[in-house]
């Protein structure tokens, strides 16, 4: 499902990946852990298309993204969800709206995109606030947005990039939580955190990266 065959990447002569090789199976749950700083981030972005490394190939899906033109990288991530710390919602748009705009701009019907959106927001349990502006949602119910944003589309592989940074323990252990269940049903997920209290709620694969270089892997949790 998700490849890296040594991957490497610089900014300015810093290294962000060295020398990375890395395989994620269908359907697996990965915690990809490390410091701020440690490349989880460029990691992350190359597998969306949104970097490309200076050595080495990326494989999602079966496609090599590392070729893929620029006008195919837009096909490429209608499979790819992504989550982000900053949530990144429209403010002046509803709930309903935020999560219907993948499927806005890929010309979906309006039959479907109801469908989809309905099916989304039911799905991380936020359906009964599809009509609210984002800014009157607590800070959990905007992360749950995003998520069903992510998801709208039936991605085959979820990636977050610090999804719980702004969140308390509690409601860090509710994401997770909604993470295993997407992932319970085949989608691939890959969550980056610097959190180690992360590690404690996911028994699963973990992934480390310290500077940009791969650490031997473990597999922690309760």
């Amino acid at each position: 499902m998700i490849q890296l065959v040594h991957v490497t990447k610089q900014y300015d002569r810093r290294p962000a990946l060295c020398d990375v090789t890395l395989e994620i199976p269908k359907g697996e749950f990965v915690l990809l852990m490390g410091p701020s700083g440690a490349g989880k981030s460029t990691l992350l972005r190359m597998l969306i298309g949104a970097e490309r490394p200076d050595a080495g190939q990326v494989f999602v899906n079966g496609k090599n993204v590392t070729t893929l033109k620029g006008s195919e990288i837009p096909y490429h991530r209608r499979k790819v969800g992504t989550v982000f710390q900053d949530f990144r919602l429209l403010e002046k748009k509803s709930v309903f709206d935020n999560v219907a705009l993948p499927l806005l701009v890929q010309g979906i019907s309006r039959t479907d995109i109801k469908r989809k959106v309905t099916e989304a927001l039911r799905a991380v349990g936020v359906e009964h606030k599809r009509d609210q502006l984002p800014m009157s949602l607590s800070t959990g119910e905007q992360q749950r947005v995003c998520i069903a944003r992510a998801i709208v589309n039936g991605p085959v592989v979820l990636l977050a990039d610090e999804p719980t940074g702004n969140l308390d323990p509690a409601l860090t252990g509710e994401i997770i939580d909604l993470f295993k269940l997407i992932n319970a049903r085949g989608t691939t997920v890959v969550v980056a955190t610097h959190d180690p209290s992360v590690m404690t709620q996911v028994n699963r694969r973990v992934v480390t990266l310290v500077r940009g270089s791969l650490m031997p892997e473990q597999r922690v949790g309760v």
